[in-house]
């Protein structure tokens, strides 16, 4: 089983709008924590470790680390805890990400820059979590700016939370003051700790256990649910699906099933099992309810796939998320310069290529141009969520054109109003 047990696993998620300092403080709270490391050499910015990541100085994909925390409160509460976190994107671009993402975890710290305030993706993230239910702590950030106006930016954070209707309990949610670039937290905007142990204690007090699905286990049937949230591709192992057990546990060469959509179910067994451990991961035999875990054994699975027992059977709710906002033309290269500038152009291996992505890019879509099959049209979330896609493939090796992006137009009919 997992070594910490579910009551002393806490899963949260970073989350605000972009450049209001997630990935830094991240950064900190795994240099403060992490002992067996080699961060030194690894530069800022740890979690971002795509290319287009640190030239365009955004967190493009989700990203998940653990840290080991030794809290030391209330006397039936002390021990090591193990604090499994996810780095989310803070453009509205990659919203995808965030919305998949917050159902890994129990609870957010939300963060707010303590000069700019609640931007327009504070909202959207905020709401996601709100309507999960989610605890949330606010970290007002970066209060060390020259300019910071920390009661300010607080007062209006609470403004934002009246505003998507948050309930009582959401209400009165814990404030952290924090300075990620110093690695300094606390209590007092005007005097800091010098370390970020002050939130630790907070998520640890705050955050609540995994929450569990309350099932009759019995000898014969193992109630294993798990919500495939995400996929990595490993040259050894495989597809590899992530996703936290909501119920039951998972072993190692265990035979377990995906149950996909229009009742599809495929089968296979568990050929490696992992947990996050720091900034990678660590395989294990076995692991329990409220842990996060990474599974490799079925290549067919998806994004929103439950992996559970044939003996039990029952999927969770699939995930769900915005419709895309704008649209693009791809289709195979041809101007005069066809040829020049990538080595994979057909139509086939664009198409294959644009297919693949929408097994981890839950918030693309891709179809077949009904005019030419040399074309496809792909939608997203924003230019952003577009131009990313493109020059990650013009880096492979691709050459393409691409039209004019269009925004998406609906009726008050297909809206439902």
């Amino acid at each position: 089983m997992s070594v910490h047990p579910v009551s002393q696993i806490r899963n949260i998620a970073i989350i605000a709008h972009v450049d209001h300092g997630k990935t830094t403080l991240v950064d900190g709270l795994i240099r403060q924590t992490l002992h067996t490391r080699n961060v030194e050499n690894m530069g800022d910015l740890i979690m971002d470790n795509m290319d287009q990541e640190r030239e365009r100085g955004i967190t493009i994909k989700a990203k998940n680390a653990s840290i080991y925390y030794d809290y030391s409160g209330s006397d039936s509460e002390q021990g090591q805890y193990k604090i499994n976190i996810v780095d989310t994107p803070g453009h509205a671009d990659f919203g995808g990400e965030v919305e998949r993402t917050l159902r890994m975890v129990d609870g957010v710290a939300l963060l707010v820059d303590a000069q700019e305030g609640p931007m327009p993706q504070t909202k959207f993230v905020l709401k996601k979590a709100i309507q999960l239910g989610l605890k949330i702590i606010v970290i007002i950030n970066k209060v060390d700016k020259p300019a910071a106006d920390p009661k300010k930016a607080l007062s209006k954070v609470e403004d934002l939370f009246l505003d998507l209707g948050a309930n009582d309990d959401q209400m009165d949610f814990s404030t952290v003051y924090a300075s990620g670039v110093q690695g300094k937290a606390g209590v007092n905007p005007e005097n800091l700790d010098d370390n970020m142990f002050y939130f630790l204690d907070k998520v640890v007090e705050v955050i609540p256990e995994p929450k569990l699905i309350e099932v009759e286990v019995t000898p014969e049937i193992n109630p294993l649910q798990v919500l495939v949230l995400a996929l990595r591709y490993d040259n050894f192992k495989g597809k590899m699906a992530v996703g936290k057990i909501s119920a039951g546990s998972v072993t190692k060469n265990q035979s377990i099933q995906a149950m996909q959509e229009n009742d599809k179910i495929v089968k296979g067994r568990v050929a490696s099992l992992m947990v996050f451990d720091g900034l990678g991961m660590k395989e294990v035999e076995e692991a329990s309810a409220g842990e996060i875990v990474m599974i490799a054994g079925l290549e067919d699975v998806q994004i929103g796939d439950t992996f559970t027992t044939a003996e039990y059977g029952v999927a969770m709710t699939r995930v769900k998320v915005d419709e895309p906002t704008i649209q693009m033309t791809f289709g195979v290269n041809t101007s005069p310069f066809s040829g020049k500038e990538g080595k994979l152009g057909t139509s086939r291996q664009i198409r294959e290529r644009l297919y693949k992505e929408l097994e981890t890019n839950v918030a693309l879509k891709v179809v077949d141009h009904p005019e030419s099959s040399e074309k496809f049209i792909v939608s997203g979330r924003g230019e952003l969520h577009l131009a990313v896609l493109i020059e990650t493939m013009r880096r492979e090796g691709f050459e393409l054109e691409v039209s004019r992006p269009q925004v998406i137009m609906k009726t008050k009919e297909q809206l439902g109003l």
